[in-house]
Protein backbone atom coordinates (compact mmCIF):
# COMPACT_ATOMS: atom_id res chain seq x y z
CA UNK A 1 0.00 0.00 0.00
CA UNK A 2 1.64 3.46 -1.24
CA UNK A 3 1.03 5.81 1.56
CA UNK A 4 0.01 9.89 -0.24
CA UNK A 5 -0.05 12.94 2.03
CA UNK A 6 -1.06 16.14 0.35
CA UNK A 7 -2.57 19.55 1.48
CA UNK A 8 -6.03 20.62 0.68
CA UNK A 9 -4.79 23.43 -2.99
CA UNK A 10 -1.03 22.76 -1.80
CA UNK A 11 1.96 21.96 -3.65
CA UNK A 12 1.95 18.54 -5.86
CA UNK A 13 3.96 16.02 -4.34
CA UNK A 14 6.05 13.33 -6.50
CA UNK A 15 5.40 10.10 -5.91
CA UNK A 16 6.05 6.32 -7.58
CA UNK A 17 3.40 4.70 -8.62
CA UNK A 18 2.26 1.91 -10.92
CA UNK A 19 0.27 2.70 -14.05
CA UNK A 20 -2.86 0.95 -12.74
CA UNK A 21 -2.61 2.90 -9.27
CA UNK A 22 -2.13 5.97 -11.23
CA UNK A 23 -5.12 5.61 -13.69
CA UNK A 24 -7.66 4.47 -10.77
CA UNK A 25 -6.18 7.65 -8.56
CA UNK A 26 -7.08 10.01 -11.87
CA UNK A 27 -10.08 8.24 -12.87
CA UNK A 28 -11.20 8.64 -8.94
CA UNK A 29 -11.43 12.52 -9.74
CA UNK A 30 -10.31 13.07 -5.94
CA UNK A 31 -7.31 14.51 -6.41
CA UNK A 32 -5.26 15.52 -9.69
CA UNK A 33 -2.84 13.12 -10.80
CA UNK A 34 -0.25 14.12 -13.80
CA UNK A 35 2.96 12.27 -15.35
CA UNK A 36 6.11 13.30 -13.25
CA UNK A 37 9.33 14.80 -13.83
CA UNK A 38 10.41 10.64 -14.72
CA UNK A 39 9.30 7.13 -15.67
CA UNK A 40 7.06 5.58 -13.64
CA UNK A 41 7.08 9.31 -10.96
CA UNK A 42 3.38 10.93 -10.62
CA UNK A 43 2.28 14.24 -9.08
CA UNK A 44 -0.15 14.25 -7.03
CA UNK A 45 -2.18 17.66 -6.60
CA UNK A 46 -5.44 18.07 -4.12
CA UNK A 47 -8.14 19.94 -4.55
CA UNK A 48 -10.77 21.43 -2.89
CA UNK A 49 -11.84 17.53 -1.02
CA UNK A 50 -10.25 16.66 1.99
CA UNK A 51 -10.68 13.61 4.58
CA UNK A 52 -8.83 9.91 3.67
CA UNK A 53 -9.46 7.51 0.73
CA UNK A 54 -8.07 4.26 0.00
CA UNK A 55 -8.02 4.10 -4.11
CA UNK A 56 -6.73 0.81 -5.31
CA UNK A 57 -3.09 0.10 -3.91
CA UNK A 58 -3.21 3.98 -2.70
CA UNK A 59 -4.12 5.58 0.82
CA UNK A 60 -4.61 9.09 0.18
CA UNK A 61 -4.53 11.56 3.10
CA UNK A 62 -5.83 14.92 2.51
CA UNK A 63 -5.46 17.70 5.01
CA UNK A 64 -7.25 20.88 5.25
CA UNK A 65 -5.78 24.22 5.28
CA UNK A 66 -8.17 25.34 8.30
CA UNK A 67 -7.41 24.11 11.65
CA UNK A 68 -9.08 20.83 12.08
CA UNK A 69 -11.09 22.34 15.17
CA UNK A 70 -11.97 25.06 13.07
CA UNK A 71 -13.37 22.46 10.22
CA UNK A 72 -15.45 20.64 12.64
CA UNK A 73 -17.00 23.97 14.13
CA UNK A 74 -17.59 24.61 10.59
CA UNK A 75 -19.56 21.44 9.81
CA UNK A 76 -21.47 21.20 13.22
CA UNK A 77 -22.54 24.73 13.32
CA UNK A 78 -24.22 24.10 9.69
CA UNK A 79 -26.07 20.87 11.09
CA UNK A 80 -27.11 21.81 13.77
CA UNK A 81 -26.26 25.82 14.77
CA UNK A 82 -27.84 25.16 18.43
CA UNK A 83 -26.05 22.17 19.84
CA UNK A 84 -22.90 21.99 18.81
CA UNK A 85 -20.56 24.87 20.49
CA UNK A 86 -19.62 22.58 23.55
CA UNK A 87 -18.52 19.71 21.15
CA UNK A 88 -14.55 19.32 21.56
CA UNK A 89 -12.37 16.86 20.67
CA UNK A 90 -8.62 16.07 21.68
CA UNK A 91 -7.11 17.58 18.71
CA UNK A 92 -3.51 17.56 20.53
CA UNK A 93 -4.01 13.29 20.61
CA UNK A 94 -5.25 13.52 17.39
CA UNK A 95 -3.82 15.87 14.64
CA UNK A 96 -5.37 14.83 11.38
CA UNK A 97 -9.57 14.95 9.97
CA UNK A 98 -10.12 11.35 9.61
CA UNK A 99 -8.28 10.51 13.58
CA UNK A 100 -10.21 13.53 14.96
CA UNK A 101 -13.73 12.77 13.42
CA UNK A 102 -13.49 9.23 14.44
CA UNK A 103 -12.77 10.08 18.00
CA UNK A 104 -15.05 12.43 17.98
CA UNK A 105 -17.70 9.80 16.92
CA UNK A 106 -16.76 7.19 19.66
CA UNK A 107 -17.00 9.41 22.61
CA UNK A 108 -20.09 10.94 21.53
CA UNK A 109 -21.72 7.90 20.42
CA UNK A 110 -20.01 5.64 24.11
CA UNK A 111 -21.31 8.74 25.94
CA UNK A 112 -24.58 8.44 24.27
CA UNK A 113 -25.25 4.90 25.15
CA UNK A 114 -24.56 5.01 28.42
CA UNK A 115 -27.84 4.08 29.21
CA UNK A 116 -28.64 1.18 26.64
CA UNK A 117 -29.93 1.41 22.97
CA UNK A 118 -32.66 3.69 22.49
CA UNK A 119 -35.99 2.05 22.09
CA UNK A 120 -38.92 3.00 20.48
CA UNK A 121 -42.05 1.54 18.50
CA UNK A 122 -41.80 0.89 15.03
CA UNK A 123 -44.72 -0.06 12.52
CA UNK A 124 -44.41 -3.88 10.27
CA UNK A 125 -46.36 -5.00 7.70
CA UNK A 126 -46.26 -8.54 7.78
CA UNK A 127 -48.61 -11.47 6.84
CA UNK A 128 -49.76 -13.57 9.97
CA UNK A 129 -51.95 -16.26 10.61
CA UNK A 130 -53.89 -14.55 13.18
CA UNK A 131 -54.48 -11.04 13.64
CA UNK A 132 -52.29 -8.78 15.72
CA UNK A 133 -52.53 -5.02 15.54
CA UNK A 134 -54.93 -3.73 12.50
CA UNK A 135 -55.69 -5.53 9.30
CA UNK A 136 -54.42 -4.13 6.16
CA UNK A 137 -57.47 -4.40 4.33
CA UNK A 138 -56.50 -3.13 0.72
CA UNK A 139 -54.23 -5.62 0.98
CA UNK A 140 -55.95 -8.06 2.30
CA UNK A 141 -58.06 -7.59 -0.43
CA UNK A 142 -55.92 -7.21 -3.33
CA UNK A 143 -53.87 -10.58 -2.21
CA UNK A 144 -56.31 -12.65 -0.44
CA UNK A 145 -60.02 -12.50 -1.82
CA UNK A 146 -62.03 -14.57 0.27
CA UNK A 147 -59.60 -16.01 2.21
CA UNK A 148 -59.68 -15.36 6.39
CA UNK A 149 -56.37 -16.65 6.54
CA UNK A 150 -53.36 -15.60 6.56
CA UNK A 151 -53.87 -11.88 7.57
CA UNK A 152 -52.21 -8.70 6.08
CA UNK A 153 -51.73 -6.61 9.31
CA UNK A 154 -50.08 -3.77 11.01
CA UNK A 155 -48.62 -3.46 14.13
CA UNK A 156 -46.05 -1.70 16.72
CA UNK A 157 -43.06 -3.19 18.00
CA UNK A 158 -41.03 -1.74 20.64
CA UNK A 159 -37.78 -2.25 19.40
CA UNK A 160 -33.76 -1.02 19.29
CA UNK A 161 -34.02 -1.29 15.56
CA UNK A 162 -35.31 2.43 15.10
CA UNK A 163 -33.98 5.33 12.69
CA UNK A 164 -31.87 7.20 15.16
CA UNK A 165 -29.71 3.53 16.00
CA UNK A 166 -29.68 2.38 12.04
CA UNK A 167 -27.80 5.71 11.77
CA UNK A 168 -25.27 5.30 14.27
CA UNK A 169 -24.28 1.98 13.70
CA UNK A 170 -24.14 2.61 10.09
CA UNK A 171 -21.74 4.89 10.65
CA UNK A 172 -19.54 3.12 12.92
CA UNK A 173 -19.10 0.41 10.47
CA UNK A 174 -18.20 3.20 7.90
CA UNK A 175 -15.90 4.87 10.02
CA UNK A 176 -14.18 1.67 10.33
CA UNK A 177 -13.38 1.44 6.31
CA UNK A 178 -11.87 4.25 6.55
CA UNK A 179 -8.27 4.87 6.38
CA UNK A 180 -5.97 6.39 8.63
CA UNK A 181 -7.96 5.68 11.87
CA UNK A 182 -5.61 5.40 15.14
CA UNK A 183 -5.27 2.18 17.09
CA UNK A 184 -7.50 2.92 20.27
CA UNK A 185 -10.47 4.71 17.55
CA UNK A 186 -10.55 1.58 15.81
CA UNK A 187 -10.81 -0.44 18.95
CA UNK A 188 -13.35 1.59 20.49
CA UNK A 189 -15.46 1.48 17.48
CA UNK A 190 -15.27 -2.25 17.17
CA UNK A 191 -16.69 -2.38 21.02
CA UNK A 192 -19.85 0.19 19.96
CA UNK A 193 -20.64 -1.68 16.76
CA UNK A 194 -20.69 -4.84 18.59
CA UNK A 195 -22.62 -3.29 20.75
CA UNK A 196 -26.09 -2.22 18.32
CA UNK A 197 -27.47 -6.28 18.19
CA UNK A 198 -30.36 -6.54 16.57
CA UNK A 199 -30.35 -3.30 14.51
CA UNK A 200 -30.39 -3.26 11.05
CA UNK A 201 -27.72 -2.04 9.17
CA UNK A 202 -28.66 0.32 5.92
CA UNK A 203 -27.75 -0.95 2.56
CA UNK A 204 -24.55 1.11 0.66
CA UNK A 205 -26.13 3.85 -0.91
CA UNK A 206 -29.43 3.74 0.76
CA UNK A 207 -30.10 7.50 2.14
CA UNK A 208 -30.70 7.55 6.41
CA UNK A 209 -33.60 7.64 8.04
CA UNK A 210 -35.64 10.89 9.07
CA UNK A 211 -35.56 11.27 12.69
CA UNK A 212 -37.07 14.10 15.08
CA UNK A 213 -35.17 15.90 17.60
CA UNK A 214 -37.34 14.40 20.93
CA UNK A 215 -36.79 14.57 25.23
CA UNK A 216 -36.41 10.80 24.41
CA UNK A 217 -33.66 11.12 22.03
CA UNK A 218 -32.11 14.08 23.06
CA UNK A 219 -28.48 12.07 24.62
CA UNK A 220 -28.02 11.17 21.33
CA UNK A 221 -28.42 14.57 18.89
CA UNK A 222 -24.30 15.42 19.57
CA UNK A 223 -23.67 11.92 18.17
CA UNK A 224 -26.25 11.60 15.57
CA UNK A 225 -25.37 14.60 13.95
CA UNK A 226 -21.44 13.35 13.84
CA UNK A 227 -22.98 10.02 12.25
CA UNK A 228 -24.93 11.81 9.66
CA UNK A 229 -21.60 13.67 8.30
CA UNK A 230 -19.83 10.69 8.34
CA UNK A 231 -22.47 8.94 6.21
CA UNK A 232 -22.35 11.84 3.57
CA UNK A 233 -18.53 12.14 3.82
CA UNK A 234 -18.61 8.47 3.24
CA UNK A 235 -21.25 8.17 0.32
CA UNK A 236 -19.15 10.75 -2.35
CA UNK A 237 -18.70 10.10 -5.75
CA UNK A 238 -15.42 9.60 -7.02
CA UNK A 239 -15.37 10.01 -10.63
CA UNK A 240 -15.40 7.52 -13.30
CA UNK A 241 -14.70 4.95 -10.64
CA UNK A 242 -17.61 5.54 -8.99
CA UNK A 243 -18.93 5.68 -4.86
CA UNK A 244 -15.81 5.19 -3.11
CA UNK A 245 -16.50 2.28 -0.13
CA UNK A 246 -13.41 3.12 1.67
CA UNK A 247 -13.20 6.95 2.40
CA UNK A 248 -14.27 9.70 4.22
CA UNK A 249 -13.65 13.30 1.80
CA UNK A 250 -15.61 16.73 2.28
CA UNK A 251 -16.42 18.85 -0.50
CA UNK A 252 -14.67 22.26 1.33
CA UNK A 253 -16.66 24.50 -0.79
CA UNK A 254 -19.63 22.65 0.25
CA UNK A 255 -18.54 23.19 3.77
CA UNK A 256 -17.74 26.67 3.79
CA UNK A 257 -21.09 27.30 1.78
CA UNK A 258 -23.23 25.44 4.15
CA UNK A 259 -22.00 27.40 6.97
CA UNK A 260 -21.83 30.86 5.25
CA UNK A 261 -25.43 30.60 4.43
CA UNK A 262 -26.72 29.04 8.09
CA UNK A 263 -24.83 31.96 10.40
CA UNK A 264 -25.84 35.09 7.97
CA UNK A 265 -28.95 33.51 8.13
CA UNK A 266 -29.17 33.34 11.67
CA UNK A 267 -27.50 36.80 12.23
CA UNK A 268 -29.75 38.43 9.49
CA UNK A 269 -32.95 37.62 10.37
CA UNK A 270 -31.59 38.15 14.38
CA UNK A 271 -31.04 41.83 14.06
CA UNK A 272 -33.05 43.30 10.71
CA UNK A 273 -36.00 40.89 11.12
CA UNK A 274 -37.70 39.81 7.62
CA UNK A 275 -36.55 36.27 6.06
CA UNK A 276 -33.29 34.81 4.78
CA UNK A 277 -34.27 32.23 1.65
CA UNK A 278 -31.19 30.15 0.69
CA UNK A 279 -30.66 28.72 -2.91
CA UNK A 280 -33.36 31.58 -4.26
CA UNK A 281 -34.66 30.57 -7.79
CA UNK A 282 -35.42 33.59 -10.06
CA UNK A 283 -34.49 34.01 -13.64
CA UNK A 284 -32.86 36.81 -15.36
CA UNK A 285 -34.70 36.18 -19.11
CA UNK A 286 -38.35 36.48 -19.73
CA UNK A 287 -38.56 33.14 -21.21
CA UNK A 288 -37.44 31.59 -17.56
CA UNK A 289 -34.20 30.22 -19.67
CA UNK A 290 -31.70 31.39 -17.75
CA UNK A 291 -31.98 30.57 -14.00
CA UNK A 292 -29.97 32.22 -10.70
CA UNK A 293 -29.36 30.65 -7.46
CA UNK A 294 -28.35 32.67 -5.09
CA UNK A 295 -26.35 31.53 -2.20
CA UNK A 296 -28.32 33.96 0.29
CA UNK A 297 -31.08 36.17 -0.27
CA UNK A 298 -32.65 38.71 2.08
CA UNK A 299 -36.26 39.78 1.79
CA UNK A 300 -37.02 42.26 4.58
CA UNK A 301 -40.32 42.90 6.69
CA UNK A 302 -42.38 44.39 3.72
CA UNK A 303 -41.21 41.44 1.36
CA UNK A 304 -39.36 43.15 -0.88
CA UNK A 305 -35.73 41.90 -1.58
CA UNK A 306 -32.77 43.79 0.53
CA UNK A 307 -29.85 42.12 -0.28
CA UNK A 308 -27.99 39.38 -1.85
CA UNK A 309 -24.73 37.64 -1.28
CA UNK A 310 -23.09 34.73 -2.24
CA UNK A 311 -20.00 32.52 -0.57
CA UNK A 312 -17.17 31.82 -2.60
CA UNK A 313 -14.81 29.47 -1.34
CA UNK A 314 -12.02 29.91 -3.82
CA UNK A 315 -11.14 32.64 -6.06
CA UNK A 316 -9.84 31.35 -9.67
CA UNK A 317 -12.84 32.66 -11.00
CA UNK A 318 -13.21 36.19 -9.86
CA UNK A 319 -14.50 37.82 -13.07
CA UNK A 320 -16.94 35.14 -13.32
CA UNK A 321 -18.29 35.92 -10.07
CA UNK A 322 -18.39 39.60 -9.89
CA UNK A 323 -20.44 38.92 -13.69
CA UNK A 324 -23.05 36.12 -11.81
CA UNK A 325 -23.26 38.87 -9.09
CA UNK A 326 -24.10 41.75 -11.46
CA UNK A 327 -26.90 39.33 -12.93
CA UNK A 328 -28.13 39.21 -9.56
CA UNK A 329 -28.29 42.89 -8.90
CA UNK A 330 -29.77 43.63 -12.30
CA UNK A 331 -32.29 40.62 -11.52
CA UNK A 332 -33.72 41.88 -8.68
CA UNK A 333 -33.19 45.47 -9.13
CA UNK A 334 -30.81 45.86 -6.29
CA UNK A 335 -27.92 48.42 -6.18
CA UNK A 336 -25.14 46.53 -4.47
CA UNK A 337 -24.40 42.51 -4.44
CA UNK A 338 -21.92 40.75 -1.71
CA UNK A 339 -19.69 38.08 -2.39
CA UNK A 340 -17.82 37.00 0.87
CA UNK A 341 -14.26 34.48 0.25
CA UNK A 342 -12.33 33.38 2.99
CA UNK A 343 -9.29 35.27 3.91
CA UNK A 344 -6.65 34.81 1.67
CA UNK A 345 -8.41 34.16 -1.30
CA UNK A 346 -9.26 37.53 -2.44
CA UNK A 347 -8.59 40.95 -0.78
CA UNK A 348 -11.55 43.15 0.44
CA UNK A 349 -13.04 45.46 -2.35
CA UNK A 350 -14.96 47.32 -4.13
CA UNK A 351 -16.33 47.44 -7.89
CA UNK A 352 -18.67 50.02 -9.09
CA UNK A 353 -20.36 48.82 -12.31
CA UNK A 354 -19.94 51.67 -15.41
CA UNK A 355 -23.22 52.96 -16.39
CA UNK A 356 -25.00 50.71 -14.11
CA UNK A 357 -25.20 52.51 -11.07
CA UNK A 358 -24.33 48.82 -9.18
CA UNK A 359 -21.77 47.98 -6.73
CA UNK A 360 -20.27 44.73 -6.02
CA UNK A 361 -18.97 44.34 -2.81
CA UNK A 362 -16.01 41.53 -2.17
CA UNK A 363 -15.53 41.11 1.74
CA UNK A 364 -13.08 38.53 3.33
CA UNK A 365 -14.13 36.24 6.35
CA UNK A 366 -11.16 34.72 8.80
CA UNK A 367 -11.92 31.29 9.39
CA UNK A 368 -9.00 30.84 11.11
CA UNK A 369 -10.43 32.79 14.33
CA UNK A 370 -12.03 30.82 17.22
CA UNK A 371 -15.76 30.37 16.88
CA UNK A 372 -17.07 33.14 19.56
CA UNK A 373 -14.73 35.55 17.16
CA UNK A 374 -16.18 33.83 14.05
CA UNK A 375 -19.66 34.40 14.34
CA UNK A 376 -19.49 37.88 15.68
CA UNK A 377 -17.81 38.77 12.46
CA UNK A 378 -20.48 36.83 10.72
CA UNK A 379 -22.69 39.59 12.37
CA UNK A 380 -20.57 42.21 11.49
CA UNK A 381 -21.03 40.96 8.13
CA UNK A 382 -24.82 40.66 8.41
CA UNK A 383 -24.80 44.34 9.42
CA UNK A 384 -23.16 45.59 6.70
CA UNK A 385 -24.99 43.20 3.98
CA UNK A 386 -28.08 44.55 5.57
CA UNK A 387 -27.20 48.08 5.44
CA UNK A 388 -27.84 50.93 3.04
CA UNK A 389 -24.55 52.82 3.59
CA UNK A 390 -21.46 52.61 1.43
CA UNK A 391 -19.20 54.10 3.96
CA UNK A 392 -18.71 50.68 5.60
CA UNK A 393 -16.12 48.88 6.19
CA UNK A 394 -15.58 45.39 4.29
CA UNK A 395 -12.41 44.43 5.96
CA UNK A 396 -13.44 41.55 8.49
CA UNK A 397 -10.11 40.97 9.25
Amino acid sequence: MTLIQVREAGPPVQVRLGADDARRLASSEVVDVRPGPAAGVWSVRAGRKVGAARVGGVELHIEPKVPIARLLFLIGYARNPKGWREESVPLTEHAGLVPALAAALWRQTNRALRQGLLQGYRSVDETSPVLRGRLRETAQLSRRAGLTSPLEIRHDDYTVDIPENRILVTAVDQMLRVPGIDAGSRRMLRHLAARFAGVTRLRPGEPAPTWHPSRLNERLRIALRLAELVLAGASIEAGRGGVLANAFLLDMWRVYEDFLSIALRAAIESAHGGKVVLQARHHLDGGRRLELRPDILWRDGTGDVGAVADAKYKADAVREDAYQMLAYCVAYRLPRGHLVYPSGEHPPVRHVVSNAGIEIVCHALHLGADPVELLTRIRVLADEIAHSDPAWSVALR
